[in-house]
C-alpha cells in the first residue's frame, strides 16, 4: 500500500492535536504562523489552551517558560529562522532552567519553497545545539515528526 505524502508540518499539527486530546497539560503558542506551522489544528480544538502571540517570538518563549514553570507542557511554534529572534530568552530562561518548552521551528534549512530566502534557517540547529539542556531534533518527514512530538512530551 502506498503512503500519502505529507508535509512535515502536517505531521506536527496532527501530533500536537492528538497529544492535546491525551494530556490537558499540553498548551500551544504560535507567533502568528499557526496556518503555516499547523498549530491551528490544536487551536481549533483547544482555544482555551492556545495562545496566539503575534509576531513576538521573545514574548512567545517568555510566556511558554511561564506556563512551563506552572506545570504545563508548552509547544511554541514559528518558522525556525524566526525562533532565532528569541534566542536570548531560550538561552537564559528555558535552557538554563531546564524548562519543559518544546520549540517547533518549521521551514528549517534551505528547503522553504515558495516562502523565500527570508524564511530560510541555516544556523538554527547550530545555535540551539550550543545551549546546555537543549535537545535538537530534525525530522525527515511527517511520520518522523509525529513520533518526535509524542516521544518528547
Amino acid at each position: 500500500m502506498e503512503q500519502q505524502k505529507a508535509a512535515t508540518r502536517d505531521g506536527y499539527g496532527k501530533a500536537l492535536l492528538e497529544l492535546g486530546k491525551q494530556n490537558p497539560d499540553v498548551v500551544a503558542l504560535d507567533a502568528d504562523l499557526s496556518d503555516s506551522t499547523r498549530s491551528e489544528y490544536f487551536a481549533r480544538q483547544f482555544p482555551e489552551r492556545f495562545f496566539s502571540m503575534g509576531i513576538a517570538e521573545q514574548d512567545m518563549i517568555g510566556a511558554a517558560a511561564g506556563l512551563a514553570f506552572s506545570g504545563k507542557i508548552a509547544y511554541a511554534s514559528t518558522f525556525a529562522v524566526f525562533s532565532e529572534r528569541a534566542y536570548e530568552f531560550v538561552r537564559n530562561i528555558v535552557s538554563r532552567n531546564k524548562l519543559n518548552v518544546k520549540i517547533a521551528g518549521s521551514h528549517a534549512g534551505i528547503a522553504t519553497g515558495e516562502d523565500g530566502k527570508s524564511a530560510q534557517a541555516i544556523e538554527d540547529i547550530a545555535i540551539y545545539r550550543a545551549l546546555p539542556n537543549m535537545i535538537v531534533l530534525q525530522p525527515c518527514d511527517a511520520v518522523e515528526c509525529e513520533k518526535m512530538v509524542f516521544g518528547n512530551s
